[in-house]
């Protein structure tokens, strides 16, 4: 018998493109359910009672909540191909730190696009740091971490139009790490237009109240 996925999300979260992103790479079909979070059904509410937020990723019935456990979960059940997480322990446990370093410290549509800079723009050059010259920032290999970041990619433009500051030109190895990532397939699948994020980004605006 087949795996059943089901994927609940919303097209704009960087968080769901990282569970659509993990399932590409493993090559696993998935049914995509497009949720309207101002407006949440009960699906949605069933499957993650406690946030009431997506990504939410079902396999076989079962709910997994959260996109880094999402990558994990996706990377242990399907471990074929693709490896997401290194094997050493070592560098596993510093994936998983950069993982959380991203959710914590990297403004998401709700901060960055309404203007917020310095701070923010410091997070950046972290993450340039760490990645220094390598190719991914698990260094030739695609992976974790390169999956918890890239959907940010997709809002670098409201971040810089509504932000007025450019993010090339504060961090440009992270621009270039950027377009190698979407040139993998997985990544062009999964990720939207930068210009109809862009565009999204003031009706977000005025439905959270934000002026």
């Amino acid at each position: 018998m087949a795996d059943e996925v089901i994927l609940l999300d919303f097209w704009p979260s960087m968080f769901g493109m990282r569970t659509r992103i993990a399932l590409e790479e493993k090559n696993i079909k998935f049914d995509y359910r497009e949720q309207d979070l101002f407006n949440k059904d009960s699906f949605l509410l069933e499957m993650n009672p406690v946030h009431k937020k997506i990504p939410v990723l079902i396999h076989n019935g079962k709910p997994v909540l959260e996109s880094l456990i999402q990558i994990e979960y996706i990377d242990e059940v399907w471990p074929g191909q693709n490896p997401l997480l290194p094997s050493d322990p070592y560098q596993r446990a510093q994936a998983k730190f950069w993982g959380d370093f991203i959710d914590k410290k990297v403004y998401g549509p709700t901060r960055l696009i309404w203007g917020a800079k310095g701070e923010e723009q410091e997070k950046g050059k972290t993450l340039e740091s760490e990645l220094g010259d390598k190719i991914y920032f698990g260094g030739k290999t695609f992976g974790y971490v390169d999956i918890a970041l890239i959907g940010f990619y997709s809002w670098f433009e409201a971040y810089e139009k509504f932000g007025s500051f450019s993010i090339e030109a504060e961090c440009p190895k992270l621009i270039a790490w950027a377009k190698r990532c979407v040139k993998r397939e997985s990544v062009a699948k999964s990720l939207p237009d930068s210009e109809k994020v862009t565009k999204f980004a003031p009706e977000l605006k005025k439905k959270l109240g934000i002026e």
